[in-house]
């Protein structure tokens, strides 16, 4: 969803960081060979993932929601030498596929690959985290930040995608088999009023929020 016009978001993205030769390649495959492609960050947001890591610096990164692998790798370029990323996603068709990308960057001893539910695998998780990126599915996105906000470091970021879900945030009338946007209008108003945190919406893609724990 572009919330300019479509001419003016090129501009932002011509003027924006370069995206990295190993990601481009992991975008082509990915249109190539997967189903449901607009899943993956992208150029623009992957440097915004990119950049806010490199501005967090930190020790653990938490990703809920692997893909292909494609914001794994642009949050891991602000991980600390000895630092680690642990991904998770429930759909093990996606491993190998994912994998073998983190096997070919920097960061290939770095990132942590789990297939599964993420409430079942994060308890098991021994570290605290400095950033957590969810990206998986939407009616759970309460639960996860339930889960993680007491193991979040002080001052760690949680980063939260799809949050304006195409706009749909706003529709009074959604049907009953519709378990996203309700998840997702309830997640928004949870981070809105959570004292533990304080919380800026950004209307970039379908919607990013940072959230800093105070």
């Amino acid at each position: 969803m572009h919330f300019i016009p479509e001419e003016l978001d090129d501009y932002v993205v011509r003027h924006s960081e370069d995206e990295p030769e190993l990601l481009q390649k992991l975008t082509r495959e990915t249109y190539q060979k997967i189903l449901q492609p607009r899943m993956l960050s992208g150029h623009y947001q992957g440097r915004l993932l990119s950049m806010i890591s490199k501005l967090v610096n930190p020790k653990t990164i938490l990703e809920i929601g692997t893909y292909t692998g494609y914001s794994a790798l642009c949050l891991a370029e602000g991980l600390q030498k000895d630092g680690k990323l642990h991904t998770i996603d429930i759909n093990e068709e996606l491993y190998d596929f994912a994998q073998q990308y983190f096997d070919a960057s920097d960061y290939k001893d770095q990132i942590i690959q789990y297939t599964g539910n993420a409430i079942d695998i994060i308890p098991d998780i021994s570290e605290n985290f400095d950033l957590v990126f969810i990206d998986a599915d939407k009616p759970n996105y309460p639960n996860y930040f339930n889960l993680i906000i007491d193991r979040l470091n002080p001052s760690g970021i949680i980063l939260s995608d799809n949050v304006l879900w195409s706009g749909k945030v706003l529709d009074k009338t959604f049907k009953k088999e519709d378990l996203s946007t309700p998840a997702l209008i309830e997640y928004n108003k949870l981070l809105k009023n959570d004292k533990r945190i304080e919380t800026v919406l950004l209307p970039i893609r379908d919607g990013l929020t940072i959230s800093r724990k105070v």
